[in-house]
């Protein structure tokens, strides 16, 4: 027969393999809720990161494709700008040509050159300015998908320069108006060619192209803080967020 001492020792060992099941179990399931908490956590950080790489990317491709965008629309109110200015130098040219001419034929025929490349320059430096201060737009609006400091001073840089051609084109646009005016009162009399009543836009024109000198000087220092502006490695093509 089993003794008292032995049934007791026979519960006491149950109890503690009783007991030391439990703890194994109630080890077991906190290590596996702890696993599945931190798996939870691992897989949020994946999100996480993977949201942050996409919105990096996407924005990525919208710098890239802002900023050429920008650089393209920049280029043509360049172009507009040069055809223009190829036009206004032809109608200086033959305007005085006409004042220095003692012939009344070769006179009108300058004079009628001088006003055709005016009308020649007039829309070319009106789409300048359209597309100067569209450029502008753009690569303000471009500034939107960095966060780094010297691209965005950059983009401020051809922001400036931007508006400075705006207001360039917009100064010879004015002058060639006066030149046409001027070129209009061109008239030959008996002592010669003279300038009928034209004083005051002769004031006019060159008040304007003063104005337009001192842009110009601006316009210039911009072109050359941008062309002088070391990022290196820039590119729109770069990771950039």
């Amino acid at each position: 027969m089993v003794g008292e001492r032995d049934m007791v020792k026979l519960f006491d060992r149950n109890i503690f393999i009783m007991m030391l099941a439990i703890m194994a179990g109630f080890v077991l399931i906190t290590y596996f809720v702890a696993d599945i908490a931190h798996q939870s956590q691992i897989q949020q950080l994946n999100s996480a990161y993977t949201s942050e790489i996409e919105n990096i990317e996407q924005n990525n491709i919208y710098f890239t494709s802002s900023f050429l965008e920008s650089s393209v629309i920049l280029d043509s109110a360049r172009e507009d700008r040069a055809f223009g200015n190829y036009h206004f130098d032809l109608a200086q040219l033959f305007y005085t040509s006409a004042l220095a001419e003692d012939n009344e034929t070769k006179m009108n025929t300058y004079k009628t050159n001088c006003l055709v490349n005016c009308t020649e320059a007039l829309p070319e430096y009106y789409n300048a300015n359209q597309n100067f201060l569209l450029a502008s737009n753009h690569f303000e609006n471009t500034k939107q998908y960095t966060n780094f400091s010297s691209y965005i001073t950059l983009l401020s840089l051809y922001v400036n320069l931007s508006n400075s051609g705006g207001r360039l084109v917009l100064l010879r646009y004015n002058a060639t108006m006066y030149l046409m005016q001027i070129a209009e009162k061109i008239v030959y009399e008996e002592e010669g060619v003279v300038l009928d009543n034209a004083t005051e836009l002769l004031d006019l024109f060159n008040e304007t192209m003063m104005a337009y000198g001192g842009e110009l000087g601006t316009f210039t220092k911009i072109q050359d803080e941008i062309d002088e502006y070391d990022i290196e490695g820039f590119s729109p093509i770069r990771e950039i967020s």
